[in-house]
């Protein structure tokens, strides 16, 4: 299939290659699992926030230790910042990301009963919660669907013909339509994990792409070009 005929296909055909999609990469890569470890809504509140331009494998490094030193809403909420400043001082930006994890534990217990809010209306109303951040917490920690977009599902939705937007929450609003609710989350999980084992910001494998008959970009002369020289 040629580039001109994905261009002209319509929402339903867009519909049925997000199945197939999802069905090839689900086959290779199995079920979508989120990669930071957390054992509750509000571990995950906090490796979320620290992931922010920080690798999930650094995250994962720095959390044991969080965790075990500040395990409810009332532990961070009282926490002293400049301490908490430096446990955290690995995953980077973290004195933003201190400001906005004590203030929202405390956001959480004096307004939400101590317990991570389960909606996003009330998620991102959380400092340093956007609907990234609320999206992950939802689909991961109480199985709500949400689709959550970082730079490889920007990349690799553009790629697929799927969006032509580059904001993150333009294109969560375009995919909501073209990917079934019910496998928001795990499309969020199986298109990161392809980005980062196949299709590559700068030379993306696509001899070896699993979904590659069913993406327009792989006529994309700089993409070809790209993966032959790999």
């Amino acid at each position: 299939m040629k580039f001109a005929v994905f261009k002209k296909e319509t929402v339903e055909n867009k519909k049925s290659r997000v199945r197939k999609m999802i069905a090839r990469l689900r086959k290779t890569y199995g079920p979508g699992k989120c990669a930071l470890n957390f054992s509750n809504p509000l571990e995950l509140l906090v490796a979320v926030i620290l992931s922010a331009q920080c690798t999930d494998k650094r995250v994962n490094l720095v959390t044991p230790a969080v965790f075990k030193k500040y395990p409810s809403v009332r532990d961070y909420a009282k926490a002293d910042p400049k301490i908490f400043e430096q446990e955290i001082r690995s995953a980077g930006f973290y004195k933003n990301k201190a400001r906005n994890i004590l203030a929202s534990a405390k956001t959480i217990e004096k307004e939400c009963g101590g317990k991570v809010p389960q909606t996003m209306g009330e998620l991102v109303k959380l400092p340093g919660v956007g609907r990234k951040t609320a999206n992950a917490i939802l689909g991961n920690a109480y199985g709500i669907p949400g689709i959550c977009v970082d730079t490889h599902m920007i990349r690799l939705n553009r790629r697929l013909g799927l969006t032509k937007h580059s904001d993150p929450v333009k294109i969560e609003f375009d995919l909501m339509p073209l990917v079934p609710q019910k496998e928001w989350t795990d499309y969020s999980h199986l298109i990161i994990h392809h980005g980062r084992v196949r299709c590559y910001a700068r030379k993306p494998d696509c001899p070896h792409c699993v979904i590659n008959d069913l993406c327009p970009s792989r006529n994309d002369e700089k993409y070809s070009n790209h993966a032959r020289s790999r």
